[in-house]
């Protein structure tokens, strides 16, 4: 195996396939990154077996400058290659594995030795039977895992709800994910109405995924028995394995009846959390306090060992009865992020119901709702 290629280019594909690498892995083989050379140009494959990227750099890739002297195959150790790659000193670098199973890296005058695994030995990829198949815009499927992901649970005790459940049916996606604290819930149009599909995927494949997706405009996305599949532009592939088991139903846990609501710029709201939250996580509750009336709203934190913060915040909108609640600020800060600078509704029920936040431009396709604290 023989070749030179652009350091940045090669350094970038690199950096996503070692997205799916993990040291903590039992398989030596699965700590390496695969590279494989052949008339096509030059694969990158990394997989921690939950998830595995695929990358090609084309033979014809302009930017990458890929010249191939000799087809072949290793798998050498991800971290210590990685280093090595991005510390060398040209534009261009040349790996050689002529015999065995040791591979030299030369740039300018600085010259690598280091001892690979062989390629045969590295899992194969799923080979999976396609069942559904669709295209989304990669803005839109960005945005949905940003706005779900945020809620999966990080209790591997409930491995179910550490994933997003995407429902597909009748050209509608709906992303759902809880940790039993909290929900978010998005819902997005797409064009083949024929695609019908049911799977949790892992929030930690999406949040990998998500990284990846400002480098293309759409995502083909393939569903399989226990995998699926996103293919993201011509060259790059994530399969990530599903979640099995039955996600519970999130439209059970989401309140129909609004006793009081406050219509308010997510954006400031958010200020208004992150001061009090300064004071709340100093103490050992963590629990801010909204008091709404019809007079004035306001934000407030009271720790004994502390002390205390109050804040009045300035409502667009306010109506129904007067209402006092207390929650984590965490995940009210997490909740109001994922709407950016947008005017949302709060609707509550009672102090002690989860309450709900919407846009108010588009209230019934994204919904986050978090539970509040017993203060008593």
């Amino acid at each position: 195996m023989e070749f030179t290629i652009n350091r940045a280019a090669f350094i970038k594909a690199m950096n996503n396939v070692n997205r799916a690498i993990s040291s903590r892995t039992s398989m030596t083989i699965l700590k390496g990154i695969k590279l494989v050379l052949d008339e096509t140009g030059l694969i990158l494959t990394g997989s921690n077996t939950d998830i595995s990227i695929e990358i090609l750099i084309p033979a014809n890739d302009d930017e990458a400058k890929l010249q191939i002297m000799e087809p072949g195959a290793i798998v050498l150790p991800a971290t210590f290659f990685s280093n090595i790659v991005k510390r060398l000193p040209g534009e261009t670098f040349k790996l050689t594995n002529a015999s065995g199973l040791q591979t030299k890296i030369t740039s300018e005058n600085a010259e690598f030795d280091i001892n690979g695994q062989d390629a045969n030995n590295y899992p194969h990829l799923p080979e999976v039977e396609v069942r559904n198949d669709l295209t989304l815009s990669a803005d839109t499927l960005n945005e949905i895992i940003g706005q779900t992901v945020i809620a999966v649970s990080k209790q591997l005790s409930q491995p179910i709800l550490t994933g997003v459940h995407f429902i597909l049916a009748s050209g509608n996606l709906t992303a759902v994910a809880t940790d039993r604290h909290r929900l978010a819930q998005r819902s997005a149009a797409f064009d083949d109405s024929d695609v019908n599909a049911d799977i949790i995927v892992p929030g930690a494949s999406l949040t990998q995924l998500q990284a990846m997706l400002d480098e293309v405009e759409t995502v083909d996305v393939r569903v399989a028995e226990n995998q699926v599949i996103f293919q993201l532009g011509e060259n790059t592939t994530f399969y990530s394995r599903l979640l099995e088991g039955n996600y519970p139903d999130a439209s059970r846990l989401i309140p129909t009846e609004k006793r009081t609501t406050l219509t308010i710029n997510a954006r400031d709201l958010l200020q208004t959390i992150e001061r009090a939250a300064l004071l709340s996580h100093e103490g050992r509750s963590n629990v801010i306090q909204f008091a709404i009336t019809s007079e004035k709203s306001l934000i407030s934190s009271n720790s004994p060992e502390v002390g205390r913060v109050e804040e009045q915040i300035f409502a667009a909108e306010t109506a129904g009865d007067d209402l006092t609640i207390s929650f984590n600020p965490d995940y009210m800060r997490e909740a109001l992020r994922s709407f950016g600078d947008e005017q949302i509704q709060i609707g509550f029920k009672t102090a002690l119901d989860p309450f709900t936040l919407v846009p108010t431009n588009n209230e019934t396709n994204f919904i986050q709702l978090i539970t509040p604290v017993r203060t008593y």
